[in-house]
């Protein structure tokens, strides 16, 4: 079951064993399904598991007095959604689902085994964390620095490329189910906003876009409009 999440660790990591495929399979309690805009987790809510996505699109976001919401992050199939929530407890943030979305459950009893039975395993979930951080960084780098058409295209290429980890991408097509408004959440930026700077993306022929489908034209000219480096997604192969 959670063939996406093995395939994005094996782009970073040589050796996954058949027992830690099959310790992993065997920690999931049972699977949910879950419609489009239905929550997975509250904020402030003290979990006793955690979700990996296996298929669908979900994000983490926060809310402010006045409605004032932030999209914190998005997340694709062989993401996990909270599984900070393994040490925290009590979550900081709330995750809903974007598009229909099927999950995986996960006890912490379960990983709690997985912990002390299984270091090379433990240290991989311990590297999805960390590159679940390495990304919050970015994003707080764009929007502390880079203009609202560098963001735009810097969450492109970052999205194209996480796709393409997992085989989820079509070429430089990809689906991005986002509303506007959904889109300035994650963009910090007013829908009118986020409408223009969509608008300059196709004027200057970087993208195609039409609805939830997007093709990248010029992808050279949109990682250097972004500025992109990748290194931060932790793509090389590594004994870890």
């Amino acid at each position: 079951m959670p063939d996406l999440l093995f395939r994005r660790l094996l782009r970073r990591d040589p050796v996954i064993t058949e027992a830690e495929r099959q310790a992993l399979a065997a920690a999931i309690s049972h699977q949910v399904t879950i419609e489009a805009d239905a929550e997975i987790v509250r904020e402030h809510q003290v979990t006793d598991s955690v979700h990996l996505l296996l298929s669908g699109w979900a994000c983490r976001s926060a809310t402010l007095g006045g409605g004032r919401r932030r999209i914190q992050s998005l997340h694709i199939g062989g993401d996990f959604i909270d599984l900070q929530g393994f040490t925290l407890k009590r979550m900081d943030y709330s995750a809903l689902a974007l598009t229909a979305c099927r999950l995986a459950v996960i006890p912490h009893a379960n990983l709690r085994v997985i912990t002390e039975t299984l270091p090379h395993l433990t240290r991989l979930l311990w590297l999805t964390t960390v590159i679940d951080a390495a990304i919050q960084r970015q994003w707080l780098l764009g929007a502390g620095q880079r203009s609202a058409l560098q963001r735009l295209a810097h969450l492109l290429c970052e999205a194209l490329t996480r796709l393409e980890v997992g085989g989820l991408n079509d070429g430089r097509c990809f689906r991005l189910p986002l509303t506007q408004g959904e889109l300035g959440d994650t963009l910090g930026m007013s829908l009118v906003h986020a409408n223009r700077v969509v608008g300059e993306l196709r004027s200057r022929g970087l993208v195609r876009w039409r609805g939830e489908q997007i093709e990248i034209l010029d992808w050279p000219g949109l990682v250097a409009l972004a500025e992109f480096d990748p290194a931060y997604l932790e793509l090389e192969q590594r004994d870890r």
